[in-house]
């Protein structure tokens, strides 16, 4: 079969690998959309992605500099069809022909954390497709069936790739901030998981404020049902949202920008008792405890992905609302157009992009 694999300093390479065979417990999948996220870039444009890995803590360098076959198949962001299942495997579970998405961590399975559906905190240290373990990026994908989650009749492979990571993650911190149509939700970033969020917790019923400085992606907000939309380029986010609220600033943010700044807005943009999750892993915060969170009131928490239960949840509410998840995609590539893929998706100008198969 074939698989992408990053060479390292933005090259990358289709390699031929084995086809694999499901051992006890695991299932094939026939691949049938895998999307490229935004976090895919970090090991894309990495010199050494082991390396880079190791910088992350999610391996142990040996002597060498390596630790394992670094011919690792990218893509985190898998949705297909069951090929084969192993030995061991309930077919009243899964069995061959079953449509579904992967949740992209593996962890030892036996700690609170794994038990509760959050493999990426594992107590012994998650392993993600993608990164350390083969991803979807491939013809085939080999995986433990605890790692499963069914895919709705109702919704397509591509938006299953969504619900994998981006769109999923966007879910998981609306979930996290407790939305309701009560609410008012500022969005900080509407680049694929921003606009994801945008979708969703209009879906919800909430009044969705989108914040960017690129034209495109705020008339795209605007379109997946932005009330209101703020050009950072032009004006004070934090001004005109609280224009927008009658003084008072929404009831909660949401940074997928990353960066100080749009942290600092997402913080101070809201009213007091606001309620901030920050999605995006890039910046840090700079904040004046008093003014910006004690006198406030305000309540900031971290919210990285989401549990495979909180995938299901995604994928239910989803099809049981109609979302449009497949406009996230501007981009719809074949796995043999994977070096121009990255290469567009590498400038960061457009949307998300995704790769189909028969």
């Amino acid at each position: 079969m074939r698989g992408v694999v990053f060479t390292g300093n933005r090259q990358l390479e289709i390699m031929r690998f084995d086809d694999p065979t499901p051992g006890p417990g695991q299932a094939v999948l026939r691949m049938k959309a895998s999307g490229m996220c935004g976090s895919d870039l970090h090991y894309y444009r990495a010199e050494n992605m082991m390396r880079h890995l190791a910088g992350t803590g999610l391996i142990t360098l040996g002597k060498d500099g390596f630790t394992e076959d670094t011919r690792i198949i990218a893509g985190h962001e898998p949705c297909g069809v069951i090929e084969a299942v192993g030995p061991g495997v309930d077919p009243k579970r899964f069995k061959a022909g079953d449509r579904v998405i992967v949740y992209h961590y593996e962890g030892c399975g036996f700690c609170d954390h794994c038990r509760t559906g959050w493999n990426q905190m594992c107590d012994e240290g998650s392993r993600p497709h993608g990164a350390v373990l083969h991803g979807g990026h491939a013809d085939y994908m080999r995986v433990p069936v605890s790692t499963l989650v069914r895919l709705p009749d109702e919704i397509s492979f591509v938006a299953g790739a969504a619900i994998a990571c981006g769109t999923g993650t966007a879910y998981g911190a609306c979930v996290r901030l407790d939305l309701s149509a009560r609410d008012t939700l500022a969005v900080f970033g509407l680049g694929p998981v921003g606009l994801s969020a945008v979708q969703l917790a209009a879906a919800m019923g909430v009044e969705v404020i989108g914040v960017d400085i690129d034209p495109g992606r705020i008339e795209t907000a605007r379109k997946f049902g932005a009330a209101h939309v703020v050009n950072g380029k032009e004006k004070d986010p934090v001004e005109e949202i609280r224009k927008l609220t009658r003084g008072l600033g929404a009831s909660c943010a949401m940074d997928c920008a990353g960066g100080v700044v749009p942290k600092q807005q997402a913080v101070r943009s809201t009213a007091p008792w606001g309620r901030i999750a920050m999605v995006a892993v890039n910046g840090d915060i700079e904040l004046s405890v008093w003014n910006d969170m004690i006198a406030k009131q305000r309540t900031v928490l971290g919210s990285w992905t989401f549990s495979i239960n909180g995938m299901k949840d995604c994928a239910r509410f989803i099809a049981d609302h109609g979302v449009d998840v497949d406009a996230i995609f501007s981009d719809r590539w074949i796995l043999d157009q994977a070096e121009t893929a990255y290469n567009e998706f590498d400038k960061q100008t457009g949307g998300k992009g995704v790769f189909v198969f028969d």
